[in-house]
């Protein structure tokens, strides 16, 4: 699989990241399986978050094995220091570490969010303090939602962070607002030499009240051509590493597509986009409504 260096960190991550939210949900025997599967694939880079359900037990197993040759990337959805410091603490102890090659502020999506992180007494000084005792090296911030990217262009302008993760796909580059500030975004870490991870690589939609089919929180894509579309887009643009897909049925058919990956032309790239026909809007992500 191809590797992208993540920014300045100088890390040459795959392309593919093992995201972990899919085996928060799932038994031990399929986690070890999903694991496996990205080791098959040479996947060099772990995303993983106290949230994520029992991930952190699942992956702990595993971690005395991948720790060396893995870039572990954790976050905290904490808001205030102490909160965030107890948070930290819980992330080692449940998945038996001692460190981290980078640990990120988590789903900070909106202003609200920004502004309690960077204030006095926030998370964000729980992060400085962690790199300051050297069990950190990088810090990031991570977004979801349709305001992500313009978020974290004001978070880069308040501290220097080392990587940032939001949202980008090629349904939600229907919309145009959202397509304008990633780009904005995109070209600002590029200037700045910031890692750049991209999430729900291969959201199409929302569910709406309908039955979910699968464990993922917006409606995938699913068939392989669908999915090779979608990542090959993504993979085409100015980023460096996507966490994979978070539902461990869809995993090896991203994997896959990965592993074939080329480029696509800017006319490939409008088409794919183009053919975006998303059957319900995901409002939380920024996806329209088909035309």
């Amino acid at each position: 699989m191809e590797k992208r260096r993540l920014g300045r960190t100088g890390h040459e991550s795959t392309v593919v990241t093992f995201g972990t939210a899919g085996i928060g949900r799932v038994s031990q025997a399929a986690a070890d399986k999903a694991v496996e599967r990205i080791l098959e694939h040479g996947v060099n880079h772990i995303d993983i978050a106290p949230s994520y359900g029992e991930a952190m037990e699942r992956l702990a197993p595993w971690m005395g094995k991948l720790r060396d040759g893995m870039f572990l990337g954790a976050k905290t959805r904490e808001r205030t220091r102490d909160e965030a410091r107890r948070n930290i603490e819980s992330c080692m102890k449940r998945l038996g570490v001692v460190s981290f090659d980078l640990f990120q502020l988590h789903s900070v999506g909106t202003m609200a969010d920004l502004d309690a992180v960077t204030a006095s007494g926030g998370a964000l000084e729980a992060l400085v303090e962690l790199r300051e005792r050297g069990l950190t090296r990088w810090l990031g911030i991570t977004g979801h939602g349709p305001d992500a990217p313009r978020v974290h262009l004001e978070a880069l302008r308040r501290f220097d962070f080392d990587t940032v993760m939001f949202p980008l796909n090629a349904t939600l580059y229907r919309n145009m607002e959202y397509r304008e500030a990633a780009d904005e975004l995109l070209s600002v870490a590029a200037e700045r030499d910031v890692g750049i991870h991209t999430i729900k690589m291969l959201a199409r939609g929302g569910w709406g009240d309908g039955e979910r089919e699968h464990s993922t929180w917006y409606d995938p894509h699913r068939r392989q051509s669908d999915i090779d579309g979608a990542l090959w887009w993504l993979l085409s643009q100015p980023m460096h590493t996507a966490p994979s897909v978070g539902d461990v049925e869809l995993l090896p058919r991203a994997l896959d597509a990965a592993e074939r990956f080329r480029p696509l032309g800017a006319d490939e790239q409008d088409a794919v986009v183009g053919g975006q026909r998303p059957p319900l809007p995901e409002p939380g992500l920024g996806i329209l409504a088909a035309d």
